[in-house]
């Protein structure tokens, strides 16, 4: 028998299309009964749930890679819970899994929807940063997608962000001659160089993105890390060596403003016969293990910083996702919902 705890579950739905930031109008708590287990499902109750820039795009309604949020229905993202019951022989209660259907308390799923993950004794939030999707995002972009070569020189646009944070690390370890990053404020840009071992960082919000990018690479970088789009892609075009690299991950300056401009110096991609390649993470399925096994590897040896910003309970979503579109985190955005196993 299902217990009363888990009869019911909250979940948010998109309540309407936010213009700009999201507000409270835009969500709609609610309240509803889960529905009975079949063959090969699972009921987990979540741990800690994430708030990813990618999710803001998918509330407009608009053709894009993942499709959008649907009206009146729940929200989804990244979770991480424990299988408080099971009819999966695969996935037995107190199984800890990674899954999809975020912004709410429970989810029922089948069991092939679900990761069975081994902790190893680090926290369940660190399966959705730096060993889960912002991680695997960092070490596709960078070393992949823009083809990272030791001696390269590196700049890393919205640095003290989840994936940004770790772009910069990588390719430090990896054997980088020069890596920079830009962040919004000095408390971040301390962070990128005392911390995390930036050789230099910038506060765009000092303003002269251009002229700052340009004092910082004064004989120019080989590899841009593009979280930002605007006017970092414009200085990047600038200031990038010839035949460089551009990774393109997500353009966050204009993700809440529908007036946001491109770049006007594109045309220096073809004078430089830059390579500019956007990409989405779940096309590189196939550098997981590789990944994993590699990033693993520096958490286990103290080579990596890994930093979160923490909102606690369903009722902080809204706020945290707020809070991520406005730089209000250093590294991952989570929101933790009840205590973590590991503990």
């Amino acid at each position: 028998m299902r217990t009363s705890m888990t009869t019911t579950t909250r979940e948010i739905h998109l309540a309407q299309r936010p213009t700009g930031l999201p507000g409270p109008e835009t969500y709609r708590f609610v309240e509803r009964e889960l529905r009975e287990l079949r063959e090969g499902d699972v009921l987990v109750e979540n741990i800690v749930l994430t708030v990813d820039p990618y999710m803001r795009p998918r509330m407009n309604d608009v053709k894009s890679y993942v499709p959008p949020y649907k009206l009146d229905h729940a929200l989804d993202g990244g979770a991480v819970g424990v299988v408080v019951e099971s009819r999966s022989e695969s996935l037995p209660v107190g199984t800890v899994v990674r899954h999809g259907l975020g912004w709410r308390e429970h989810a029922v799923l089948a069991d092939r929807y679900a990761t069975k993950l081994d902790l190893n004794g680090l926290p369940t939030s660190y399966f959705l940063g730096v060993l889960g999707m912002p991680g695997h995002t960092a070490y596709a972009g960078l070393f992949d997608v823009a083809a990272f070569q030791p001696g390269d020189s590196v700049f890393v646009s919205a640095a003290a962000g989840a994936v940004g944070s770790l772009v910069g690390q990588f390719a430090r370890l990896a054997g980088a001659e020069r890596v920079v990053g830009s962040a919004g404020s000095a408390e971040k840009v301390a962070l990128l160089t005392d911390e995390l071992k930036f050789d230099a960082a910038i506060n765009y919000k000092d303003g002269d993105v251009m002229g700052q990018v340009g004092a910082a690479f004064p004989d120019g970088f080989d590899v841009y890390f593009d979280n930002v789009g605007g006017d970092h892609l414009e200085a990047a075009l600038e200031h990038i060596n010839e035949r460089g690299r551009m990774a393109l991950c997500g353009s966050i300056s204009g993700y809440n403003d529908p007036k946001a401009s491109g770049p006007r110096n594109m045309f220096k991609a073809v004078g430089k016969r830059l390579t500019l390649r956007g990409f989405i993470v779940s096309d590189h399925e196939s550098l997981r293990p590789e990944f994993e096994q590699k990033v693993g590897q520096w958490l286990r040896d103290g080579d990596l910083t890994y930093n979160e910003t923490t909102w606690d309970g369903l009722d902080a979503m809204p706020e945290a996702f707020v809070g991520l579109l406005t730089g209000a985190n250093t590294g991952k955005a989570i929101v933790r919902l009840r205590e973590d196993p590991t503990a």
